[in-house]
């Protein structure tokens, strides 16, 4: 394992960074286009690995290639759009960390200052050494030495995460084993936003989001009002490739120095090996155990990225000058990665090359990428195929479905969904995508937490309906700005409707079936 930097070299950055000069806005115009030859990528190492993503298990929702500071490819699968925010999930602990950067250039904090002393209004009985010497560093670096993680215990059971945390013991001392802690990047986040007395989102809008241009960013909340740091962020898919090439170019833009270089170095580099003991052989094969910086990974091929949950990613090549941004949805995070350096990394070259008659091929395939609406095709017309009937109510179940009514408008399914949480429109197109909102929660990793979703708008949502056979159709609803969907199959017989409901974060191994009259 690499030596730790000794502290003073954090007094020393703190010292140059409260040099820097606060970046001015500038233009939000998007990032400069050009085609892949003509920045030294292959069309074809492009086609390769979207033939492979198309074969694997990978439900891509968006990807975009960066050479030299252009995109040089770049795609959303219908019905996500560019124009369209994303749940970042754990890519936006990276966000979070660059807002304690320039905390630090700016003077309101020292990355070597104690955890506790940001907190004097709370009661902490019984301060144990090891939460006295915990410091911002350690949080950022994911060695608080709380185990096991207490995130989403704390989370989903108490109003006030700040006390949950300090409540939490820690068993190994600060800044020696790493173990990954949401609530850990939740602290710092506090702690910027307690000394700036701004939202995380105020803070970095002309720090960051102006300069790079990025617009309509939005971050969940805790119930004390709080962005929660940890997750939570979103972006649209070019602002997650903005903030890699930012960094890439060492925290210029535009010719301002946005971001400290000394920063980006720092918090870019090798902090603690996630196990160090680890096998040489087996620690070549995986992109999670390179090393951990301050809220990034460091990855092979001597990278490093910003990593969200389902395959979330800002990934950053500087030995290829290069930038990939990839949302989507899988269970297989490594698997992706592979698919980069398999068909990816070999594609970029030294030098430009002629245009290759596969780029018109490649850009038309680009244009038409879309993910399955639902399937089946109807047996009759649809409204002789539903029953009479349209309102069914359910007994108490698992899904918390309580009722639903049904109605058919000019190729147009409603679905009108009582559970829970309340009474929801859903809309449904034929062979064709209905796009609306709705304020009911989608499938979510982090539904459980109080407060969840907090501070959002409605979520996007895109919809389509078929008949399977003449009793039996599917809904599909996918929330297109997260990575996740639900289907509903409704089956009618003998006056009855049997409903069978999936969430996409269950991968097909989890099925509920719920049967109303």
């Amino acid at each position: 394992m690499k030596v730790l930097r000794p502290f003073f070299t954090i007094f020393l950055l703190s010292f140059l960074f409260g040099q820097l000069v606060l970046a001015q806005p500038t233009n939000s115009a998007a990032l400069p286009r050009s085609k892949p030859e003509a920045e030294g990528v292959s069309s074809e190492a492009i086609q390769s690995f979207l033939n492979a993503v198309e074969k694997s298990k990978h439900e891509f929702h968006s990807f975009m290639i960066l050479r030299h500071g252009k995109v040089v490819a770049e795609s959303w699968w219908s019905p996500y759009r560019p124009d369209l925010r994303h749940t970042l999930y754990s890519c936006s602990k990276s966000f979070t960390a660059t807002a304690v950067g320039f905390a630090v250039s700016e003077g309101k904090l020292a990355l070597t200052d104690k955890v506790v002393s940001f907190f004097p209004d709370y009661q902490i009985e019984n301060l144990s050494p090891n939460l006295a010497t915990l410091t911002i560093r350690d949080l950022l670096t994911m060695t608080v030495g709380q185990a096991p993680d207490p995130s989403f215990s704390i989370a989903a059971s108490k109003d006030d995460w700040i006390q949950g945390f300090f409540n939490t013991p820690i068993v190994d001392q600060p800044g020696t084993k790493f173990l990954y802690n949401s609530l850990a990047t939740y602290m710092a986040g506090v702690i910027v936003q307690r000394v700036s007395k701004q939202s995380l989102i105020d803070y970095l809008k002309p720090r960051l989001f102006e300069p790079l241009g990025i617009e309509d960013a939005d971050w969940e909340e805790d119930l004390q009002g709080y962005s929660v740091g940890g997750w939570g962020l979103r972006v649209k898919t070019e602002d997650m490739a903005k903030f890699a090439q930012l960094f890439l170019q060492k925290g210029k833009w535009n010719g301002l120095q946005v971001l400290p270089a000394e920063w980006v170095e720092e918090a870019t580099t090798l902090k603690i090996l996630q196990n160090p003991n680890m096998k040489p052989e087996d620690r070549a094969k995986s992109d999670w155990d390179q090393g951990y910086c301050y809220q990034m990974w460091r990855s092979r091929h001597n990278s490093y990225r910003g990593d969200g949950a389902y395959g979330q990613y800002m990934l950053v090549l500087p030995e290829q000058d290069a930038v990939i941004a990839i949302t989507e949805e899988t269970d297989n995070l490594q698997g992706v990665l592979d698919l980069v350096w398999t068909h990816l990394l070999p594609g970029f070259q030294k030098k430009a090359m002629p245009e290759s008659p596969g780029y018109a091929v490649l850009e038309n395939r680009m244009s038409k990428l879309s993910l399955p609406m639902a399937k089946g095709e109807a047996k009759q017309p649809a409204k002789e195929a539903l029953p009479a009937k349209k309102h069914y109510e359910f007994p108490i179940n698992d899904t918390g479905i309580q009722s639903v009514y049904l109605t058919f408008q000019e190729k147009e399914f409603r679905m009108i969904l009582k559970n829970n949480e309340g009474v929801f429109p859903l809309f449904f197109g034929e062979k064709s995508w209905k796009f609306g909102a709705t304020p009911k929660l989608g499938p979510y990793l982090v539904s459980g937490i109080k407060g969840s979703m907090e501070g959002l708008p409605p979520s996007q949502v895109a919809g389509s309906y078929a008949w399977l056979d003449d009793k039996t159709m599917q809904l599909k609803l996918r929330y297109i700005e997260s990575p996740h969907s639900e289907t509903y199959t409704l089956h009618f017989e003998g006056g009855k409707l049997t409903l069978d409901f999936e969430k996409s974060t269950d991968f097909g191994s989890k099925k509920m079936t719920i049967v109303g009259q």
